[in-house]
């Protein structure tokens, strides 16, 4: 009983110690020139509407719903690009030649609106959007859902993409009892699904479809490939083929696809026949093949901060010696342990000589001041990579508790956001949740929504800070749960 009443005083003292540190950081208040910069920045979100173009004719507005993507659809300090933006834009200036007011003062506008890839069809039969864009391949699933325009794009190959170190296979029938990652809201899954059919029918192992988490596009699993975090996965041609010429160590297996007559088009709701009408006259000037499909096609690829592969044999050895540390810091600050390795790995690749120009130190890459501040209290980071390890796991705690203090904040969110803070700081992570409700977008969700304001607000750094994070967290857990197989031979 006295054990008992010990460890109860114990958790009691350490959340009113938490509580105390939180206290001693600086609150965070927009001044009134922030307020004006955040309101600058907010794009009017129409309320939900359904019709046809004669309706769209009337409100002089075409909405189009797009995943937030490096290759379709991206905002860097308020320029927007990205394939899908480019011909939206096109489009725009189509209808205002083809379908121009007779008072020329009237113009069309395209809105764009950004939602998570799996919210595309949903939102646009809701009426959040009156097209949806993004490479989106023309499925029986998807058919039965909304109609599509003519293709911009047909004869796509989805291929097999391999990286650096994985099996080598010259055949779709080597694809057999090996793993392929997709997106369950993909096309690559439903085509996947099929193929396993045909092998076994073959009396060959179905192909192991590994889900893959639907905040990641096909370029960052491209990345994670190029990396070495995931072994292969499928994407359209075009797309693997675009950023091969960044990410150089890419095998793109296109001798035997998954598909080769793939069409890719816009969706619309059902009973849009007047519409319909319009963007097959639109695609015909437009679509691949053409000066404006050509164009375009590779003009939106930008450069991001490079992704290593955080699983190879040196890296998990560094990953062994400073495991325990992780998990001893994350248990006292109530953080999962491999969400902040793969933090020290971003950071640093959990290399305790790390040091910056800025004078950032050791594994989780903090000022000696900062870890100095009475808020903190640990000295010599930059000598032990376990204390680096506390001052930063208690510094992330100190973010999470004094800025992100919100019941309707899921962990996984909160962690996020805080990873956004230690980035940026809690004044402009404060900008980005604000920017992101007054825009219609859920300030308490990271992916495809707070993302959006910091892009917006302050370019792509910390959006790619917070998604190498979490790619790298990602790649973690499969190293962790294949190693659990292995040791239970599963």
């Amino acid at each position: 009983m006295k054990a008992v009443r010990f460890l109860l005083l114990a958790l009691a003292l350490l959340l009113l110690a938490r509580g105390a540190w939180a206290e001693d950081l600086p609150s965070v208040e927009l001044s009134a020139a922030e307020e004006a910069e955040v309101d600058a920045m907010v794009l009017p979100v129409p309320s939900a509407w359904k019709g046809d173009f004669e309706g769209m004719r009337e409100r002089r507005l075409v909405r189009i719903l797009v995943p937030y993507s490096k290759t379709f659809f991206a905002v860097d300090r308020g320029r927007q690009l990205g394939i899908s933006y480019e011909i939206g834009k096109g489009f725009e200036q189509w209808l205002n030649k083809q379908y121009r007011y007779k008072n020329k003062s009237l113009q069309w506008r395209v809105l764009f609106i950004p939602v998570g890839r799996d919210e595309l069809i949903p939102k646009l039969i809701e009426g959040v959007g009156d097209v949806a864009a993004g490479g989106l391949a023309v499925t029986h699933r998807r058919q039965a859902q909304v109609d599509f325009s003519e293709p911009f794009a047909s004869g796509i190959r989805e291929v097999v993409v391999t990286g650096p170190k994985s099996v080598q296979i010259g055949k779709l029938e080597d694809l057999a009892g090996k793993e392929v990652m997709v997106r369950p809201s993909s096309s690559y899954y439903e085509h996947l699904i099929e193929l396993n059919a045909s092998f076994r029918q073959k009396g060959l192992e179905p192909i192991v479809i590994k889900p893959a988490d639907e905040n990641l596009e096909s370029e960052d699993l491209l990345e994670m490939v190029n990396a070495g975090l995931i072994n292969a996965i499928v994407v359209d041609r075009y797309i693997a083929e675009t950023w091969k010429t960044m990410l150089t160590d890419l095998v793109i297996h296109e001798d035997f696809p998954i598909r080769d007559d793939t069409q890719i088009a816009w969706a619309v709701r059902k009973g849009s026949p007047q519409l319909l009408k319009v963007m097959a006259q639109f695609a015909k000037g437009h679509k691949l093949g053409t000066t404006f499909g050509n164009t375009i096609r590779n003009k939106y690829v930008k450069n991001s901060k490079t992704l290593y592969d955080a699983t190879d044999e040196e890296e998990m050895r560094r990953f062994a010696e400073l495991v325990g540390f992780f998990e001893k810091h994350a248990s006292t600050y109530d953080f999962d342990y491999l969400m902040l390795m793969a933090q020290g790995y971003q950071e640093s690749q959990l290399n305790q000589g790390a040091r910056s120009h800025r004078g950032a130190v050791g594994v989780m890459q903090l000022l000696p001041s900062t870890a100095a501040d009475p808020s903190v209290g640990i000295a010599e980071i930059d000598k032990d990579a376990d204390r680096n390890i506390e001052a930063g796991s208690k510094y992330m705690r100190l973010l999470a508790d004094k800025y992100l203090n919100d019941p309707e904040l899921t962990p996984l969110n909160r962690t996020l956001m805080t990873f956004a803070a230690y980035n940026a700081g809690p004044g402009n992570l404060r900008k980005f949740r604000r920017l992101a409700e007054r825009s219609g977008l859920d300030k308490n969700v990271w992916f495809g929504n707070v993302e959006h304001a910091a892009a917006r607000l302050v370019g792509r750094e910390t959006v790619d800070y917070v998604g190498n994070i979490y790619k790298y967290y990602v790649a973690y857990k499969l190293a962790r749960d294949k190693q659990a197989r292995k040791a239970t031979g599963g």
